[in-house]
C-alpha cells in the first residue's frame, strides 16, 4: 500500500515524504555519472524553486523544459511544481514550425534549455512573448530573444526560503504535455498532480514494485513512459533508477547488466529491436524480472520471454487519460492484450466510431474511457477548447483507437483510428507534416499517410503523396527542405508523385484511398538511395 492518501497525490508530497523516509539513499543514477539521492531531491529543489521565485515565476505559470535526460530536468520540474507554476516539457527533436506552435500556444515565463538544443530556437520567431530567463544546463548557452541567461548551476546556490514553496493539492495542474494532433496541430495536455502520480501508481502496482527495484530508463522524460510510467514509479514506490539518454539495442543489454536494473519498458518496436538482436549464452545474465513492452509481436512475444528469462507485460493508455488497462504478470502474453481493467479508477467501452453505440464483447469499435476518481484524468486540452470538446462526446474521452474486449473481460488494441501516425514510440500529426511540405515552393499541395512495411517493426512508416507545382521536384530536394523544418521522426521515408488528391465534396482529403494503396511501384524510398536524416 502506498503511505500517501489519494486527495494529496502531488509530486511535492512524494518527494518530501520520501526525503524523510530515506534520505541519503540513491533515487536515480545516471549514464553521465550524476547520482540524484531522495534527501537532494527535496532539498535542491526547495533552493531551486526561491531561485524561480526571484526570476518572478509564479502560480500558473508555464516553464518550458527542453533537456535530454538529466538529474537537471527532474529538479527543475519539480521546482516549477513547487512554485504552483506549469512544467512544459519540450520534445527534444523538435524545431521549426512543429516546435514554434508549441511555445506559442503555451506562452512560457521561462525557459530550461540543453546547450546542444539551444539551436533549434534559433529556427522559430519567439518575437512579443514574454521570456524572463532562459537557464542554460550547462551553462554556455544563448538566451532566447529578449530574455536574461543564468546558468542552472548558479541557481542551485540560492539560499532556499520555505516560503517560496506554495501548496499544491491533487487537483493543480502540474504539467502541459503535448500530444500529436490530427486534424490540427499538436495539443497541450493539461496534466493534474495527481492524474501524472497515477500513472506511477498503476505501473508499479501492475509490476509489484518494491523499494528493492530497480528501473531501467531509456525513454525520454518528455515522453509520458518515461517521465511518469517509470520515473514517477520509483518516486511512489521507493524504488531507484538507472537513466541513460538514448536507447541503443546493440547496448541495451550490457547497460542493464551493468545497472543491475530489474524493470524496465519498451515502446513501440523497441523490444522488437533488441530482439533482433544475435543471441548469445548471456542473455539471462542479468536481473531483470519484468518489462512493459507495447504492443506486443504475435511472433516475438513469448521467444523474447523465453531467451531473456523474464516477464512481459502489456497495457493500454495515453497522455490524456492515463493507463486504464494493465496485463497481469501471471497472465500469458497475448498479441495485442492490453489485460483487464483497471475499475478503481476508470471505465472502459467499446462503442460504434459514428454513432458511440456500445459493442457487444468481441466485435471492434473506438475505446472510450472516462475516471471514476476526480484528478486522475486530464483537464483538456491548453488554449483549444475546441479540441477538448471534440475529444468528449457524451460525457467519454474518444480515444481514436480501435479495440474489444474479449469474453474474459480483456481489452485488445486494434490499430488506429484518426489520422495520426505511429512511428517509433512516437505519434505525428499528418496535418503538421503536410503543412511543412506544402510550403516547399514547388509542392502545389500534398497528402501524408501512415503505411506499414516489414522491416518496420508492426508500425508505420511516413509516406508523403506530392502534387507538384510544374515538373516533379526531385524527392531529396522535399526531403532537404523537411529535415530544416521538423523532427527527424517525421521525416517522410516515402514520396510519390500524383497529378491530384482524392477529395470530398466538402474538400477532404480522402486519405483512405491512399492508405488502401499503401507503397506502390511509383513510391520513392529514401532507403534505395541511402539518404541519411541527420540527428
Amino acid at each position: 500500500m502506498i503511505d500517501i492518501p489519494r486527495q494529496s497525490w502531488t509530486y511535492l508530497e512524494f518527494v518530501r515524504r520520501r526525503a524523510e523516509q530515506y534520505g541519503d539513499r540513491i533515487f536515480c543514477t545516471f549514464s553521465d555519472g550524476d547520482i540524484l539521492t531522495f534527501a537532494e531531491f527535496e532539498t535542491a529543489t526547495n533552493a531551486l524553486a526561491s531561485a524561480l521565485a526571484g526570476l518572478g515565476i509564479d502560480r500558473g505559470d508555464r516553464v518550458v523544459g527542453m533537456m535530454y535526460n538529466s538529474k537537471a530536468f527532474l529538479l527543475a520540474m519539480v521546482a516549477v511544481h513547487k512554485r504552483g507554476a506549469i512544467f512544459v516539457p519540450i520534445n527534444t527533436e523538435l524545431k521549426g514550425a512543429f516546435l514554434e506552435h508549441q511555445i506559442r500556444n503555451i506562452e512560457p515565463c521561462a525557459a530550461f534549455v540543453g546547450d546542444e538544443l539551444r539551436p533549434a530556437f534559433d529556427t522559430i520567431s519567439i518575437d512579443g512573448l514574454n521570456i524572463k530567463a532562459t537557464v542554460s544546463i550547462e551553462g554556455k548557452g544563448e538566451p532566447l530573444t529578449g530574455s536574461r541567461a543564468i546558468a542552472f548551476a548558479d541557481l542551485l546556490e540560492t539560499q532556499a526560503r520555505a516560503e517560496d514553496v506554495v501548496e499544491a493539492k491533487a487537483h493543480d495542474i502540474c504539467m502541459i504535455m503535448f500530444t500529436s494532433g490530427t486534424t490540427g496541430p499538436s495539443k497541450g495536455t493539461l496534466m493534474p498532480h495527481a492524474h501524472s502520480v497515477l500513472f506511477g501508481f498503476g505501473a508499479g502496482r501492475a509490476l509489484k514494485m518494491t523499494p528493492e527495484d530497480c528501473m531501467f530508463i531509456c525513454m525520454p522524460f518528455f515522453h509520458a513512459m518515461g517521465l511518469m510510467l517509470q520515473l514517477t514509479s520509483c518516486l511512489v514506490y521507493g524504488s531507484s533508477a538507472h537513466v541513460i539518454r538514448r536507447f541503443s539495442a546493440t547496448t541495451w543489454l550490457d547497460e542493464i547488466r551493468a545497472s543491475k536494473a530489474t524493470l524496465t519498458y519498451g515502446l513501440g518496436v523497441i523490444p522488437e529491436f533488441i530482439f533482433r538482436q544475435p543471441p548469445s549464452p548471456y542473455d539471462k545474465d542479468h536481473n531483470l524480472r519484468s518489462m512493459v513492452a507495447v504492443p506486443i509481436g504475435e511472433d516475438w512475444g513469448a521467444p523474447f520471454e523465453e531467451r531473456f528469462g523474464l516477464r512481459l507485460v502489456q497495457a493500454y493508455g495515453m497522455t490524456e487519460c492515463n493507463i486504464p488497462a494493465y496485463g497481469k504478470l501471471e497472465d500469458p502474453v497475448m498479441a495485442g492484450c492490453a489485460g483487464h481493467i483497471d475499475d478503481d479508477f476508470f471505465e472502459v467501452k467499446i462503442v460504434d466510431a459514428n454513432t458511440d453505440e456500445e459493442m457487444p464483447k468481441g466485435e471492434v469499435g473506438e475505446i472510450v474511457v472516462r475516471p471514476t476518481q476526480p484528478a486522475c484524468f486530464m483537464q483538456g486540452y491548453y488554449n483549444m477548447p475546441e479540441r477538448t470538446i471534440e475529444a468528449w462526446r457524451n460525457l467519454w474521452f474518444h480515444t481514436g483507437d480501435a479495440g474489444r474486449f474479449d469474453e474474459a473481460g480483456r481489452l485488445f488494441f486494434i490499430d488506429r483510428i484518426k489520422d495520426c501516425i505511429r512511428r517509433r514510440g512516437e505519434n505525428i500529426s499528418a496535418f503538421e507534416v503536410e503543412q511543412v511540405i506544402n510550403n516547399h515552393p514547388e509542392v502545389a499541395e500534398s497528402c501524408v499517410i501512415g503505411v506499414r512495411d516489414a522491416d518496420a517493426g508492426g508500425e508505420e512508416e511516413v509516406k508523403a503523396c506530392v502534387v507538384s507545382v510544374g515538373n516533379d521536384v526531385e524527392p531529396t530536394s522535399i526531403l532537404d527542405w523537411c529535415v530544416e523544418r521538423m523532427p527527424r521522426y517525421a521525416v517522410p521515408r516515402y514520396i510519390e508523385y500524383v497529378d491530384a488528391l482524392d477529395k470530398t465534396p466538402t474538400g477532404k482529403l480522402q486519405k483512405q484511398v491512399l492508405r488502401d494503396a499503401g507503397i506502390t511501384s511509383d513510391t520513392w524510398d529514401r532507403e534505395d538511395v541511402d539518404y541519411v536524416v541527420p540527428r
